[in-house]
């Protein structure tokens, strides 16, 4: 399985790639909206994720506009885009989900559940 996250935080992007990566996922990095417009240009059929885990809150990019980046690329339009994030106020995970994530996580993350989370909605792929 194929991850891309999406985090400029070393932290936090360091625990989701442990618990990945324990579970035997590929993880890859972007630290900006710039990283990950990039990997999207790059993306073929070998390199396309089975999810994208995605901070809202990025020092470029507001994670909203970059979900609809994603979703007009043929090659991620079906992949699962998961947001994660610390903006857990009301409406927020109404507002990540109408924007077209598949799913939302507030940080910080429980790593009780959730490598379960992501291989969840990886399998059921894009809704």
């Amino acid at each position: 399985m194929r991850a891309w996250v999406v985090e400029d935080n070393d932290q936090n992007f360091e625990l989701v790639e442990f618990l990945l990566a324990e579970a035997g996922w590929e993880v890859t990095r972007a630290t900006s909206g710039a990283e990950l417009r990039a990997l999207a240009v790059a993306a073929g059929d070998s390199a396309t994720p089975d999810v994208v885990l995605l901070d809202m809150n990025l020092p470029d990019a507001s994670g909203l506009d970059l979900i609809a980046a994603l979703r007009t690329q043929a090659e991620l339009a079906a992949v699962p885009v998961v947001a994660v994030t610390a903006h857990a106020m009301r409406g927020d995970r109404e507002r990540c989900l109408a924007a077209g994530c598949d799913g939302y996580l507030s940080k910080p993350i429980d790593p009780a559940t959730f490598l379960g989370e992501i291989e969840a909605l990886s399998a059921k792929g894009r809704a």
